[in-house]
C-alpha cells in the first residue's frame, strides 16, 4: 500500500479560497454542524479526544468517515484527502485524526498535515445592517 496524506484547514484562513491539492477535498461546513457551541471545547483542536468524541457524535459524521475510508482503500487509492471545515480547529482536524488512526488500524502508512488547527478560532464578522 502506498502512503497516504491526510490535510486538514480552514476554508475562512485561505487567502485565495483554493483548497489544498488533494485527490478529494470535502468541505464539511454545510454537512456538519459546527461544535463550537460546546463552549467547554473552544479552546481546544480536533487532536484533543474530546473534540472528537463530539465532532464523532454529530449526525452525519460516522457516515463520512466510512465512506472516506472506503474511498482511501480504493485499488487506485489517493494520495491525499483534504477536510475543510470554517477554521480548520475542530471539525475537519478532528476527522482527519480519526480518518488517519482508522487507516493505520488497517496498515496503511499515514502522513497527516494539519494546516491550521494552530491558529486561534475564527469569528465571522457580524452581518452589516
Amino acid at each position: 500500500m502506498r502512503p497516504i496524506t491526510l490535510i486538514s484547514f480552514g476554508y475562512l484562513h485561505l487567502s485565495d479560497g483554493v483548497p489544498p491539492a488533494a485527490d478529494r477535498v470535502e468541505d464539511v461546513r454545510d454537512r456538519l454542524r459546527d461544535p463550537a457551541a460546546a463552549r467547554d471545547i473552544l479552546d481546544l483542536d480536533g487532536m484533543h479526544p474530546r473534540v472528537q468524541d463530539i465532532v464523532l457524535a454529530t449526525p452525519g459524521a460516522r457516515e463520512l468517515l466510512d465512506n472516506l475510508l472506503q474511498y482511501a482503500e480504493l485499488p487506485a487509492g489517493p494520495a491525499a484527502i483534504a477536510i475543510g471545515c470554517a477554521g480548520g480547529k475542530h471539525r475537519a482536524a478532528a476527522l482527519t485524526e480519526i480518518l488517519g488512526r482508522r487507516l493505520r488500524e488497517r496498515g496503511h502508512a499515514v502522513q497527516i498535515e494539519h494546516r491550521h488547527a494552530h491558529l486561534p478560532r475564527v469569528l465571522k464578522p457580524a452581518q452589516q445592517r
